[in-house]
């Protein structure tokens, strides 16, 4: 059991053209299954590599500015095709992969666009989790917080054999809430797939990739897994993604990092389950689940972005974005 739990995580890195039509999308994925065999097999001699996460927009990016659009070109279904594939490869290998994120559509979710990952593993789909928290105003996806009536888990942990598994989404990990959580929720891995743009990457003086990667691993007594794009300039314009991929321990000490810059990167890095739930049963201190006080904290008995914000509309765009935003804001400022 304790060798199952001590294991080599793969954070893959990529620097692929952005699709511009579902056409596009099975060379990316195409790639990032090559990339598991690399990782698997190149560092076979030194650990057996059982979870491998991919960054957010690895198969397809928001580049239209309407939701309408964006499922004219790019949403698909989830699962499909892609995730068929990659689950074959986790079974094949016997491996457990966090995809890159989709742009999913849902016909229970007429007109909406989710940014969505999943879970797959040997034994199948363990689990898909959309974006709670976009980076709005840019991103037209839609948060399943936002509807009216979701009754799915915002934030749900897989049970593998080889732990406790949750992920969340780039701009999520700016609030500490999904990931404490995910924590509450079981999580002892949190994966980190993300898209996290310059200048706010892992090289300071913002380098906020690094400090928040850090600080959920030991504000929560986790694992973190992260991957971020390493796309250049010109397959993702208007940005570019600064890299440096890279695995911290639930003390917050970073165990791989890649390289910060483009390209296409794989770093790697054991972790050990059995030593982490021994951290969470023997401490008292620097416990920071069991000291919670969450009812010290009045502000989260009150709505800031209200729930239910776009379910009668099915062309979400950025100025409705930019409306609500304002709409928030103008009511923080009456309060303070």
């Amino acid at each position: 059991m304790a060798d199952e739990l001590r294991y080599g995580v793969a954070a893959c890195q990529v620097d692929q053209p952005n699709p511009t039509d579902r056409a596009e999308m099975a060379r990316n994925t195409a790639r990032m299954v090559e990339m598991v065999d690399m990782a698997v097999e190149g560092y076979g001699p030194f650990m057996d590599i059982k979870l491998l996460a991919f960054p957010e927009f690895g198969h397809a990016a928001p580049i239209y500015p309407t939701a309408k659009s964006l499922l004219a070109k790019l949403a698909v279904p989830v699962p499909n095709e892609h995730t068929a594939r990659l689950e074959d490869k986790a079974r094949e290998l016997g491996v457990y992969i966090q995809t890159a994120t989709f742009l999913e559509e849902d016909p229970q979710w007429p007109g909406k666009v989710f940014n969505t990952t999943c879970l797959l593993g040997p034994e199948g789909l363990w689990y898909k989790y959309r974006k709670v928290n976009p980076w709005i105003p840019w991103e037209v996806h839609t948060s399943p917080h936002d509807l009216a009536d979701y009754e799915d888990e915002l934030f749900p942990v897989a049970q593998t054999p080889i732990g406790c598994i949750g992920a969340a989404i780039c701009y999520d990990w700016l609030f500490p809430e999904p990931l404490r959580q995910l924590t509450a929720n079981g999580a002892e891995i949190l994966v980190r797939v993300s898209a996290y743009m310059d200048p706010w990457g892992a090289t300071p003086p913002m380098d906020w990739w690094t400090t928040v990667n850090r600080c959920r691993a030991l504000e929560n007594t986790a694992y973190v897994l992260a991957a971020n794009q390493g796309a250049e300039l010109s397959h993702y314009p208007p940005f570019s993604w600064p890299g440096g991929s890279m695995v911290v321990d639930f003390d917050g000490r970073i165990l791989a990092q890649a390289d910060p810059g483009t390209g296409e990167k794989i770093v790697v890095s054991e972790v050990d389950i059995g030593a982490l739930r021994h951290i969470r049963k023997r401490r008292s201190g620097h416990h920071t689940l069991a000291h919670l006080r969450s009812e010290a904290y009045p502000m989260y008995g009150q709505p800031y972005y209200p729930q239910g914000s776009f379910s009668a509309e099915n062309n979400h765009t950025v100025a409705m974005n930019e409306e609500r935003i304002a709409e928030v804001k103008q009511r923080i400022t009456r309060q303070s």
